[in-house]
């Protein structure tokens, strides 16, 4: 297994970004904590709104809203693991993830690609999966895999299953993958688990990572929350990505975006929690700007280069393990 780097650890002649003062962060952190209990966010499925009634937080079955206690945020934060355990089918290519050190990965999904033959632009497919994981798994700065092109000569809703099959057949290492609803999120861990050896085998050796996305703003549909379910009673670790834009679906200032966010990962980290109590989860971040002149999410952007950097303290914050974008 490796563990890497620390980031922002405090020598001569380092180098950091600190975005935010600890006073700052507190004062992020409270409003967050308003935002849940006095606004709420909008959760669809019926089971989740369950999980959450059981523990105490008031949801309204006619708007769906659910509004969230502040101790139940922060005893779902405390109870969230700090370390987490990303395994390879190559025991060697384990990856500790936990706060302070550095990991890199590749980025997906691109549903286009340049032909490495013909050079021509064109609709990806499972081969392409296939040799994304291949160069991923060779990479050795590339710490884990994430499903980078998608299977797209396949309908959309088994993809999922034809990207796992691709990327399990080409890299030894731990990757990320969409499971796009609970039903593909339950045959995905029947998968893993039949290459770990077993169901608690691949509990006690999770495989493969589950990306969700909240949908901004503050709203938790059921391919998000089904899927933070079915992973948090298998064991299995969810990087809980929020995509919000600031000036679109979130505020336009650094701190009102960070808190719109910062409320999405956190109302499911509670749910993950709420399910099973010691569940993995990352605090994930994929949120920029929107580009007012064409409306676009420019990725390349400084704005998301602070927003990335500004969800990493904020992870540190709680003590969890982070993914967020890079410029």
């Amino acid at each position: 297994m490796s563990r890497n780097a620390h980031a922002s650890f405090t020598r001569m002649g380092d180098f950091g970004v600190d975005v935010f003062s600890e006073d700052e962060l507190y004062a992020i952190h409270c409003a967050t904590l308003d935002v849940l209990q006095h606004v709420g966010v909008r959760v669809d499925s019926r089971e989740a709104q369950e999980i959450f009634s059981s523990a105490g937080a008031k949801v309204d079955p006619k708007s769906k809203i659910v509004k969230i206690p502040p101790h139940i945020v922060e005893e779902a934060v405390r109870s969230a693991p700090s370390t987490i355990l990303l395994a390879a089918r190559d025991p060697r290519k384990d990856y500790i993830l936990e706060s302070n050190r550095v990991g890199f990965v590749n980025f997906g999904e691109g549903v286009n690609v340049i032909d490495p033959v013909t050079r021509k632009y064109r609709r990806s497919n499972k081969q392409d999966v296939a040799n994304a994981a291949k160069m991923s798994d060779y990479l050795s700065e590339m710490d884990i895999s994430y499903r980078a092109v998608v299977a797209q000569e396949y309908p959309g809703p088994v993809q999922a299953l034809h990207n796992a099959e691709a990327i399990f057949s080409n890299t030894s290492k731990h990757f990320f993958i969409g499971a796009d609803g609970v039903r593909n999120a339950r045959k995905l861990i029947e998968m893993a688990a039949a290459v770990a050896g077993g169901r608690e085998q691949l509990k006690e050796r999770p495989l493969i990572s589950f990306n969700v996305c909240p949908t901004s703003l503050l709203k938790l549909i059921p391919e998000c929350t089904d899927v933070v379910i079915e992973a948090a009673r298998a064991g299995i670790p969810v990087n809980i990505i929020s995509m919000a834009l600031a000036g679109a679906t979130s505020p336009v200032t650094l701190a009102g975006t960070l808190i719109t966010h910062n409320a999405e990962v956190l109302s499911a980290i509670v749910l993950s929690q709420l399910a099973c109590k010691g569940a993995p989860c990352i605090y994930g971040c994929s949120t920029t700007i929107m580009d007012m002149r064409h409306t676009t999410a420019p990725v390349g952007s400084p704005e998301l280069g602070m927003i990335s950097a500004s969800v990493a303290r904020m992870a540190q914050y709680y003590n969890l393990p982070s993914f967020v974008a890079g410029g």
